[in-house]
């Protein structure tokens, strides 16, 4: 594919949707390497063996999966014309990330509660990594949020019509994209302990 040919338009909108690839390429080789942290450190002799990841986390895994799945009728809807169904799948989708972020926080409290904290004298390894894991998760969440918002006002703008969605693209892709970084997370952080 030449990536020179086309309009000016099309050639701006490829190098956008290459940029965010780019970007989402970083986002996970990052998230491997704390993972592949994670991986080394489980031999120290510090290492919680009998720890369990609350059920809050698994709530929000199933919370964030849905709204992966109300981001893809909301994108649907919108190409197709039909606003005010793209609309309903947007808040939606916008109501299920704030439980996501609630249910991680409950997570984090239910950690705590057990007597594991995640820095200082308190602290252990385990928990000190699924602290990183998490909140460096939840910071790309706070991008896809952001993301999120602006969807929302610029389809209240009228601003997505067919032959005219590529910001719409590029904020579901991220989306999604965060979905499948969580869900890999968690079942990395349930069945590798």
């Amino acid at each position: 594919m030449d990536l020179t040919k086309g309009s000016e338009q099309e050639r701006r909108n490829r190098a956008k949707k290459m940029m965010l690839w780019f970007a989402i390429i970083s986002m996970g080789m990052m998230f491997a390497g704390l993972t592949s942290a994670y991986v080394v450190s489980k031999t120290r002799p510090d290492w919680l063996t009998e720890f369990e990841l609350p059920q809050s986390f698994m709530w929000s895994t199933i919370v964030i999966f849905c709204s992966s799945i109300t981001m893809f009728f909301a994108k649907k809807n919108i190409i197709s014309g039909n606003r005010k169904n793209g609309t309903a799948f947007l808040l939606g989708t916008l109501i299920l990330a704030l439980l996501f972020v609630l249910f991680q926080f409950q997570g984090f409290a239910a950690i705590v509660n057990e007597g594991y904290y995640f820095t200082g004298s308190e602290s252990t390894i385990t928990t000190s990594f699924i602290y990183v894991l998490v909140l460096t998760h939840l910071a790309h969440l706070a991008a896809g949020l952001i993301v999120l918002l602006v969807l929302i006002y610029n389809h209240f703008k009228q601003r997505y019509y067919k032959g005219q969605t590529l910001g719409l693209e590029l904020g579901a892709t991220f989306w999604h994209f965060l979905d499948v970084l969580w869900v890999y997370l968690f079942f990395f952080l349930y069945f590798f302990r």
